[in-house]
């Protein structure tokens, strides 16, 4: 079972696809919206939303979209939605073995990183920075987008809160992003097409390939 003889194992349903880049997309046009709204030296973006008034709006239209992806999974991959969470509440001894035998690997050195779940350590952990960082973005962008309904201390304290989840949010994407292309190729392949080689399975998810595998010898036996 390598990935020299193309077999493939199902990951991620079509639901949770569209939910991640549904969720990528907004926050690109989010971030890149707000670039001349946040300092001058981006007033050269303006006339690419034709001018502020547009740059605010299509923020807008994105900040709903941004909004999307939970739905998206709950109403149209709920199996999935309740794997992921079922996934980042459960934290035992070898995912917090994780972190040490992943920094060896990532220097380049001899490293033993223990047996991983569907979702690895690593990836429980940038779940909860997005998580947390979602929360942050969303929560002080509607009180932005409505001051009248907010007094005037919660609406200035939104202001701050709106920068700091931005900037945690973007180095959370740059690190996502290098993970995934540099370090864990093969698995971009799950989240474009749903399906990722049994060898990459058994390597980076071990703990989750075993209980593939004692599914289907359930279902031979059946």
């Amino acid at each position: 079972m390598s990935k020299k003889n193309g077999r493939m194992v199902k990951r991620f349903n079509k639901g949770f696809i569209i939910s991640h880049w549904v969720n990528a997309l907004a926050f690109f046009v989010l971030y890149i919206s707000a670039l001349p709204m946040y300092t001058e030296f981006f007033d050269w973006l303006y006339p690419v939303f034709g001018g502020p008034a547009g740059a605010r709006l299509v923020h807008r239209i994105a900040a709903v979209c941004f909004m999307l992806p939970l739905p998206i999974m709950i109403f149209f991959d709920l199996k999935g939605f309740i794997n992921w969470m079922k996934n980042i509440f459960s934290w035992k001894k070898h995912d917090l073995k994780f972190f040490p035998e992943f920094a060896k690997e990532f220097f380049g050195r001899k490293a033993n990183v223990p047996k991983q779940d569907f979702f690895n350590a690593g990836e429980k952990a940038n779940s909860w920075l997005m998580i947390i960082t979602t929360i942050m973005l969303i929560g002080s962008g509607l009180i932005m987008w409505f001051p009248q309904k907010f007094s005037q201390t919660v609406v200035m304290w939104a202001y701050p809160i709106h920068n700091i989840g931005l900037g945690l949010a973007a180095a959370v994407v740059v690190g996502h992003i290098y993970m995934s292309v540099a370090l864990a190729k093969p698995s971009l392949q799950g989240i474009f097409k749903g399906e990722v080689s049994e060898e990459y399975a058994k390597d980076h998810h071990g703990r989750w390939y075993e209980e593939l595998k004692q599914e289907e010898k359930k279902k031979k036996h059946a």
